[in-house]
């Protein structure tokens, strides 16, 4: 698989949900509309934060992992915000972290594409199909942002 493709569309996604989130009002961004689990706030967190664990958490580049410990509270796998004991992450800060973390990515992994990666529950076996993973996981939740979107209307 070509790098600049892997790359191309990480990033294309992540910009994807960033343009779909600027639809909602500012006013709408933590509410949990009857039938879902999760405000379209949770889901931008959640993106980012699962994105980084794909790639580094199940991978040996643990330490290059940049978002706060926090972030696993708020927005891991399990998590949603009614469960939230303080106040996450602010909606810019996310946002701003999401816009550059697919250049992050690609800055530390351009040439680890086909590197193997430890064992792990997705059962990818090198950096490529990690970032391939995560990219599948991004596309789910752009989904659930635009039903989400629908029924805050």
């Amino acid at each position: 698989m070509r790098n600049d493709f892997i790359f191309d569309i990480l990033k294309s996604r992540h910009n994807q949900l960033i343009e779909l989130v600027a639809q909602c009002p500012e006013d709408k961004r933590n509410i949990v509309p009857e039938g879902f689990k999760n405000s379209i706030h949770w889901h931008i967190g959640h993106v980012l934060t699962v994105t980084e664990f794909h790639v580094f958490g199940l991978s040996e580049f643990e330490q290059n992992q940049k978002l706060p410990a926090s972030y696993q509270d708020f927005f891991a796998y399990g998590t949603k915000p009614a469960d939230w004991q303080s106040e996450p992450p602010a909606w810019d800060l996310l946002i701003g972290q999401l816009r550059k973390q697919p250049d992050e990515i690609r800055e530390l992994l351009e040439t680890k594409l086909d590197v193997p990666v430890k064992e792990n529950f997705l059962k990818a076996e090198t950096f490529g199909e990690l970032i391939v993973s995560t990219v599948l996981h991004a596309a789910d939740h752009i989904g659930f942002v635009s039903a989400l979107l629908k029924a805050l209307k």
